[in-house]
Formats: structure tokens, sequence, C-alpha cells
């Protein structure tokens, strides 16, 4: 026959165990979050500095284009609708561009997604 455990072991873990393993969990979770936020700030800095180039490219692109374009019709009586032209696909496109990054805004997940999904781990391991 086993001997039962005298004194506070049988009342369940002591106070000071229970208060060690809350600030390991505690430290545990500081740690994932700064190693989130860490990883978030790159990604975003990241983002913005392609956004920049691609934005600065893409208009010298286009105004390099757009003048060729009207310098080559300009003799021609095609010039004012070409003019027209490129403006209505100016807008379209500022407008697919638009619609675009308002659903890559919205379909972004939680950027501390990890750290929420082990909050709720460990939520549920402690309440009975």
């Amino acid at each position: 026959m086993e001997a039962k455990p005298r004194g506070d072991e049988s009342h369940g873990p002591s106070p000071r165990r229970l208060g060690a393993a809350t600030l390991g969990l505690l430290k545990s979770h500081i740690e994932l979050f700064g190693i989130e936020l860490q990883e978030q700030k790159a990604r975003t800095l990241r983002l913005l500095l392609l956004a920049g180039f691609a934005l600065i490219f893409g208009l010298l692109l286009i105004v390099g284009l757009s003048s060729l374009l009207i310098v080559a019709l300009w003799d021609t009586p095609y010039r004012l609708p070409a003019m027209i032209g490129l403006c209505l696909f100016y807008a379209i496109a500022a407008i697919y561009c638009a619609m675009r990054l308002h659903a890559a805004v919205n379909d972004e997940s939680s950027p501390f997604s990890a750290t929420l999904d082990e909050l709720a781990r460990d939520r549920e391991r402690l309440l009975p």
C-alpha cells in the first residue's frame, strides 16, 4: 500500500509553485508577444519600402509612357481621344488598386494570433 502524502501536498500544488508556474507562463507569453511584435514591425517596414519604390517607379513609367503617346499623336486628329483614353485607363486602374487594397486590409489575419492561441490553450488547461 502506498503512503498518502502529508501536509499541503494533499490539497494540491503549493501557492509558491502555483505562483512560479504562473510567472513562467506569463514570461513565455511576453517573450512570444515580443517576437511577434518584432516580426510584424519588420514585415510592415518591408512592405512600406516595397510599396514606396513600386509607387515611385510606377508613376515615372506612367508619366513617360503618357508623354510618349501624346507626343506621338500630337499632329493627328487622335490627340484628344488619346488623352481621354489615358484618363479613363488611369481612373479604372486607380479604382481596381483601391479595391484590391481594401480587400487586402480586410483579409489580414491577426498579427498576434500565436500569442492569442497560446493564451486560449493555457486558459483551457487551467480552468476545469
